[in-house]
């Protein structure tokens, strides 16, 4: 569940904003405080704070746990102008969800972690049945890009297995999206098992890999950086093509960047 903590009417008006575009819910001025945000984040709960940062932290540090455990948590001033991802921003999914909530207000993210000063590259990777239109392709990639908070431009390239170097439909939509197409052999391909997130075995016996579309998005975003990959969205599928999006780090940005 995903819980918009206020304590101002100020911070309520923006929270109800907020939570009808998250499909959240609002707490104003819970009672007692520190039991009840304690409560939530105990429990699991994707916590919004719409407050000053340093009520958070005192009010979560005697049940922080660590970053593979503890539930994400973001921080927005009462002007919606920025939204902090303050704990698991990695490992939490924070960062990206604070990315995503930016968005919905037109917000400056601030993110303080590592990989927050570093240029992220995004790779499509997608599997098709022989001759599937390129107007599926174009729509389950579209669908994708939306759910990943990604606009087309974010991405470097479109990627699959080496038996699909000469598809139609997918040579049309690289094209057509002015994006390079570029294809990889099954024991490439392979290396990205590990970090797929399922693994089909009709597919493996078909192809020679898991998992087309993880596998060749992975593959792609590790050969734009030499860093290691992952995946920004689990594969989506129609009933003729799958698609997923993996990104990778390349290096770090300039100083103008970092102040932007």
């Amino acid at each position: 569940m995903i819980r918009i903590i206020t304590l101002t009417e100020a911070g309520k008006n923006l929270g109800v904003r907020l939570a009808s575009k998250l499909d959240a819910d609002l707490v104003y001025k819970p009672q007692p405080f520190a039991e009840q945000v304690q409560g939530f984040f105990k429990n699991g709960d994707r916590l919004i704070f719409i407050c000053a940062t340093g009520i958070v932290m005192r009010t979560l540090a005697p049940v922080l746990q660590d970053k593979y455990q503890d539930p994400p948590v973001l921080v927005i001033d009462e002007q919606g102008k920025f939204v902090i991802p303050l704990l698991s921003g990695h490992e939490g999914g924070a960062n990206n969800w604070a990315l995503e909530v930016s968005r919905l207000l037109d917000a400056q993210p601030v993110i303080t972690t590592a990989n927050g000063y570093l240029n992220p590259i995004y790779s499509v990777g997608m599997g098709c049945e022989r001759g599937c239109p390129i107007d599926e392709l174009e729509k389950l990639l579209m669908d994708c890009l939306q759910q990943a908070g990604l606009t087309l431009d974010q991405v470097s390239s479109i990627s699959s297995i080496d038996i699909k170097a000469d598809e139609v439909g997918l040579i049309q939509l690289a094209k057509k999206l002015n994006k390079p197409y570029q294809t990889w052999d099954r024991h490439q391909l392979a290396e990205m098992e590990p970090l797929l997130s399922t693994r089909s075995d009709y597919v493996f016996k078909t192809v020679g890999v898991y998992g087309v579309a993880e596998s060749a998005a992975l593959y792609s975003a590790k050969q734009h950086t030499g860093q290691q990959p992952e995946l920004v969205l689990n594969k989506l599928k129609t009933t003729k093509a799958t698609c997923a999006i993996a990104r990778s780090y390349s290096g770090v940005r300039d100083a103008s960047s970092i102040e932007n």
